[in-house]
């Protein structure tokens, strides 16, 4: 059996610590699963160690979405043909295996009681976790980025391969009058 190593996350969207940490799975696994959590609006759930994550205004991109800008990133890496891109309720921790072998190594950056309390989730679902104490002095906030998007200086925050299909999408929506999604 190959190694397999497994990231969660909403990806709101993918930046560079995102691809930091494929990076650090992909260097011990054969193989990286990028569970996208809160994949839709039915799996939004308040968290008390995470006061905004199940908010409209921070998951403004469909799973469909973040999967475009998820494979453009891994593409541009040459990582394409070792990821794969999963859905991830974590409200459904019964179902996880269906996505997610248990036997997957699960990487976990914590900054603080959100990401600490997801590790744990995850290791009482059988999992093995390994827990990446991340420095909260270099983080990047997707709440920062996100923050951007309605004007101009979000580029330099993600990644060069995802600007051109996310600039897409919000043109698009632009140009829609739809805003972002909810």
């Amino acid at each position: 059996m190959t190694s397999l190593a497994c990231v969660t996350g909403r990806f709101q969207p993918v930046h560079a610590q995102h691809l930091e940490l494929f990076e650090i799975a992909l260097r011990d696994a054969d193989h990286l699963v990028i569970a996208v959590t809160n994949p839709d609006t039915g799996t939004r759930h308040e968290e008390p160690t995470s006061a905004h994550r199940h908010l409209p205004g921070a998951n403004p991109f469909t799973f469909f979405e973040r999967t475009q800008l998820l494979a453009a990133a891994v593409t541009d890496r040459g990582w394409a043909a070792r990821t794969t891109v999963v859905p991830f309720d974590l409200t459904r921790p019964r179902c996880w295996p269906e996505y997610v072998p248990l036997h997957a190594n699960q990487l976990v950056r914590a900054y603080g009681g959100w990401e600490h309390d997801k590790a744990a989730r995850l290791a009482r679902a059988g999992y093995p976790v390994t827990v990446l104490d991340g420095d909260p002095a270099t983080r990047i906030s997707a709440t920062d980025i996100r923050a951007r998007l309605d004007g101009n200086g979000w580029e330099d925050l993600v990644p060069a391969s995802v600007v051109p299909p996310l600039a897409e999408l919000l043109l698009a929506r632009s140009s829609a009058g739809s805003g972002r999604r909810t």
